[in-house]
């Protein structure tokens, strides 16, 4: 009988996460446990569960039948462990987070810092990365995004935000004629960041406009290549106030058009609606939140 709970909450892990190798990332498991475990819910079921080729898996009808009474399963487990796990001062267990590569030392990442350190028991895997990952394929628990969310079956709370500067060095600004207008901005040269879109509002008393990038000097893929590529003359991006006060204050970066503002963007928790870190999932999130409150 237990063995048969196993293998449909794995049956379960392989459906939602989409692969046998991303369910055993999620589940800490290799790829070989996982073939195991549902290899042997096949056989005492006496059907397949799952199309398997090279590109692709997907549900047989004889999977579909049996999904919606496994998710069942898998969640009454969860809350049934949750409910005990609330009563728990030290929780014990592992959390997979990604986090946006730069802003090492913002409020932010000296949360997660200190929730570490107050949560011995618990194992934390950081990834700083700039690009948006797939949470379920990838294994992940949480992730902190900025920005516009897109919309997705992912549960999302806004836990702060960010401010973003448009700038230039000044050995930049001396090559051209003076920037006084919107215009004049949209014929610069620019920094593209891979992530963002080269379509750029500000806004100036109650005004809001739009420009169009129309100058890439080159493209970078993380923020942190973006402020050395700006700062080294190449041309203007907006970029996160945090990142570059020092470089604002010492003069190796100016603002351009100051009267023209950037709005803020959010600050986001992101993570699936199931997983098996649910409990420390939301411990994690209510530290954040927390240490956060008063910034949103």
């Amino acid at each position: 009988m237990i063995d048969d709970f196993k293998g449909l909450a794995v049956f379960v892990a392989v459906t939602e996460a989409g692969s046998f190798s991303a369910a055993g990332r999620r589940l800490n498991l290799s790829t070989s446990v996982v073939s195991h475990h549902v290899s042997r819910l096949e056989s005492k079921l006496g059907v397949s569960l799952f199309f398997r080729s090279t590109r692709a898996l997907s549900l047989t009808s004889e999977g579909h039948k049996i999904l919606d009474a496994a998710k069942r399963m898998v969640s009454a487990g969860s809350e049934a462990i949750d409910a005990l796990a609330g009563e728990i001062d030290q929780p014990v267990g592992a959390l997979r987070l990604t986090i946006p590569a730069f802003g090492q030392y913002s409020p932010m990442h000296r949360a997660i810092w200190a929730f570490a350190a107050d949560h011995p028991l618990v194992s934390l895997t950081v990834h700083s990365l700039d690009r948006q990952v797939d949470l379920v394929s990838e294994g992940y628990d949480l992730a902190i995004r900025l920005g516009k969310l897109v919309d997705s079956s992912l549960k999302t709370k806004r836990i702060g935000m960010f401010r973003r500067v448009m700038v230039a060095s000044p050995q930049y600004m001396a090559t051209r004629a003076p920037v006084k207008t919107l215009e004049d901005l949209a014929q610069c040269d620019f920094v593209g960041i891979a992530m963002l879109s080269n379509a750029i509002t500000l806004m100036k008393d109650g005004e809001s406009a739009t420009i169009e990038v129309k100058r890439l000097r080159l493209e970078v893929d993380t923020i942190t290549a973006a402020i050395a590529a700006v700062k080294s003359g190449l041309g203007c991006q907006h970029l996160p106030e945090a990142e570059i006060e020092a470089e604002l204050q010492n003069g190796a970066l100016v603002e351009v058009l100051p009267d023209w503002k950037l709005p803020d963007l959010g600050v986001y928790a992101v993570w699936p609606e199931s997983g098996p870190q649910k409990q420390l999932t939301r411990r994690m999130l209510d530290y954040l939140v927390a240490v956060n409150k008063g910034r949103t």
